[in-house]
């Protein structure tokens, strides 16, 4: 393994209840004014909201609300969210939603401790922030396990570019299963293959022979394969819900990443395919992996091999990547990127933009040309 230094910045409380507990046992450390942030209102329809906020106002603290987050933040909302905390002067923020929720309050948190534009501090300056409002985040919606690492995954408009910007991690999380109950079926399994998707591209990166990392990621992506269709039989099974929620922290807290470079090539081509659509990342991301995989699967027979015999019960390389595809049809996720209901119109001269702007992964199993990447792309029409 290479040389790592490791730590958990985020105190996690997991279970029924865990919103109260978490909440009366943090507020005390808490400033008097908390940004609650969440997305379009589901929350307010299904009682998370009242029941957060309600803690919060007899801890205490007054609330400053900041919604509308939306599916793939943009830059522009993390810039508003940034604006109302400097003016509210806000001690701490509350995100409670699911990972864009989460992602834009990293941002939001670093951005508003600095006057530098964060986009152009990092990818201008190569600097990367030191400080920011303190937060905490509540899970309503699980997948991209971005309650328990400081990057956050944004969209900017004006740049057609979606990508990672590193902001603050959350002092605590909240994972409490009966928080997703209102969550539909297909955005609960669209959630879960993100998952899946960062254990199976942290494993495909570069390590030694015999890496715990590696048996762990299989761990976990066996793991979730089990609960995904645990929730195909019964939606309303809290317990497998539960277990997808762990398997998000766990796939996405750096336990699987260290000491090994990751390959995240499938990713990069969805952020770039998100940052001229607006698909569902994880659906885009179950349209994407099969044909990448089909391209790469001979430069890692021996880890493909592995994948199939540990996650689906068979023996060959090639049978693990259509194991993974006819898993993906079993799940009811789109194959073909017509399927992904984008009100921009997925053509090949949009896929050509994609291949031609997205970041190209150099520690996969081989690195990729941009004319090899729109060839897969192609190949998911």
């Amino acid at each position: 393994m290479n040389e790592f230094t490791f730590t958990y910045p985020t105190k996690v409380y997991f279970g029924e209840g865990a919103a109260k507990k978490a909440l009366a046992a943090e507020a005390p450390a808490v400033g008097t004014t908390v940004m609650l942030a969440y997305g379009g209102g589901s929350i307010k329809a299904n009682g998370i909201y009242d029941e957060v906020k309600g803690i919060l106002e007899e801890a205490g603290k007054e609330v400053v609300d900041f919604s509308g987050i939306m599916p793939n933040p943009t830059y522009a909302k993390v810039q508003e969210g940034a604006a109302l905390a400097r003016e509210k002067k806000a001690d701490f923020i509350l995100a409670v939603g699911g990972g864009s929720v989460i992602d834009c309050c990293k941002v939001i948190s670093a951005q508003a401790k600095t006057d530098q534009d964060i986009w152009e501090m990092e990818y201008g300056s190569g600097r990367f922030p030191a400080d920011g409002i303190p937060m905490g985040a509540v899970v309503t919606a699980s997948g991209t396990g971005a309650e328990m690492n400081s990057g956050a995954v944004i969209t900017c408009e004006d740049k057609n570019w979606k990508g990672p910007i590193v902001g603050s991690s959350a002092r605590f999380a909240v994972l409490d299963p009966g928080y997703t109950a209102s969550v539909p079926r297909m955005q609960v399994i669209s959630g879960a293959f993100d998952t899946l998707s960062h254990a199976m591209e942290t494993y495909l990166g570069h390590s030694d022979e015999d890496n715990v990392s590696d048996d762990v990621a299989l761990a976990i992506m066996k793991n979730t394969v089990v609960n995904m269709r645990r929730l195909l039989a019964d939606v309303n099974d809290m317990q497998a819900r539960g277990n997808l929620m762990w398997d998000s922290a766990m796939a996405e807290n750096g336990i699987l990443k260290v000491g090994r470079l990751t390959d995240f090539q499938a990713h990069q081509m969805e952020h770039q395919l998100g940052a001229y659509t607006d698909c569902n990342h994880g659906q885009g991301l179950a349209v994407i992996h099969p044909a990448y995989y089909r391209h790469i699967v001979k430069d890692a027979e021996t880890k493909f091999e592995k994948f199939g015999k540990e996650v689906f019960g068979v023996d060959a390389a090639e049978a693990a990547v259509e194991a993974l595809a006819d898993f993906i049809k079993e799940c009811g996720l789109p194959t073909k990127m017509g399927e992904l209901k984008s009100k921009v119109e997925i053509t090949p001269e949009v896929l050509r933009k994609v291949a031609d702007t997205c970041n190209i992964i150099k520690c996969g199993p081989r690195e990729l040309g941009r004319d090899e990447i729109y060839d897969i792309l192609m190949e998911c029409m």
